[in-house]
């Protein structure tokens, strides 16, 4: 059993992972600003005696002790980042300085979550890690892009200059249950559209790619990164199965069981043409690779959705 820190513990991924960690045994303090994060998706830990939520922004130094720290705290989805663009960056920087400075003062691993982005619009297909990324420095995806670069920077810094034990892990698309409805990521728009009866909007003629990674998948890659002991990498960690926009429409009308129609628009300014990890890293160091296959996921994460418009799940 460890004491273990999850940063934006009541976000999408943070909450999966803080219920793995409470199953395996560990005692989890969650903090969490609620900016993003929401209180609905960790109910079900409230009153565990291993679980306790602090509300806090990284922003603000903490002062906690733990054993392990993962740090997840940051908007992810384009609509979030962007829409308090200083505030993202301020997360990435002056937050990952504090998260650091608590691994350090508590001797605690971390790991870092990182991102794909760090890729930006990628010349390199599949992306590998060693791959240093085509970044626009100035463009509305900057605030993420550019901070998420900067957080490893810290992370391999704080590793040389104190000796804090690092691992970063860049996470390609994830998708499954807890993801916002209202997110603007295209799992969630499709699904919902579809639901809805809606068009499903594709941006740009629908052929540019992405890999999809369920959330278990990516869940078990994150524990597996921090047992892992020695390499702090980053390791990709993402679907390789590659598909375009079109076809993730078509499959999200497929286990929807809708007959909605596409609607094409335009394409949002900086917007990768083709995003896909190299996986061999992860393979190698942590025997992992995703398990969920694409038409699964989406059924489990419409099951989900289809849930919360019924009022058997909820959003506070």
């Amino acid at each position: 059993m460890a004491s273990i820190l999850v940063t934006g513990g009541a976000g999408f991924l943070g909450s999966h992972l803080c219920e793995r960690l409470i199953d395996r045994g560990d005692e989890v303090i969650c903090l969490d600003n609620f900016y993003t994060g929401r209180k609905a998706n960790i109910r079900k830990l409230i009153g565990n005696p291993r679980f306790e939520v602090i509300r806090h922004d990284i922003v603000q130094p903490i002062y906690i002790d733990a054993e392990q720290v993962f740090n997840l705290a940051c908007p992810a989805s384009p609509e979030a980042y962007q829409s308090n663009p200083i505030k993202t960056i301020k997360t990435s920087t002056v937050g990952m300085v504090n998260v650091l400075g608590l691994a350090k003062r508590c001797n605690a691993k971390i790991l870092h979550a990182s991102t794909s982005e760090v890729y930006g619009d990628p010349e390199v297909h599949p992306q590998t890690e060693d791959y240093w990324g085509h970044v626009n420095p100035l463009g509305p995806r900057s605030c993420y892009d550019e901070g998420k670069r900067v957080a490893e920077s810290l992370c391999v810094n704080y590793s040389q200059a104190h000796g804090v034990e690092v691992r970063i892990i860049r996470i390609f698309n994830t998708y499954g249950p807890r993801m916002d409805p209202n997110d603007g990521r295209v799992v969630s728009n499709f699904v919902n559209q579809a639901l809805r009866g809606e068009s499903l909007t594709v941006y740009g003629d629908g052929k540019q790619t992405r890999s999809f990674c369920f959330v278990d998948d990516l869940i078990e890659g994150m524990l597996r990164m921090m047992a892992l002991e020695h390499d702090p990498g980053p390791v990709n960690l993402g679907n390789p199965s590659e598909y375009t926009m079109i076809e993730l429409a078509e499959a999200a009308l497929k286990v929807t069981e809708s007959k909605s129609e596409i609607d094409f628009r335009p394409l949002p300014t900086d917007d990768p043409r083709k995003r896909c990890p190299d996986i061999s890293k992860a393979k190698s160091l942590l025997d992992w690779e995703p398990k969920v296959d694409l038409l699964t996921g989406l059924t489990r994460t419409t099951e989900y959705y289809r849930a919360l418009a019924a009022g058997t799940e909820s959003l506070p």
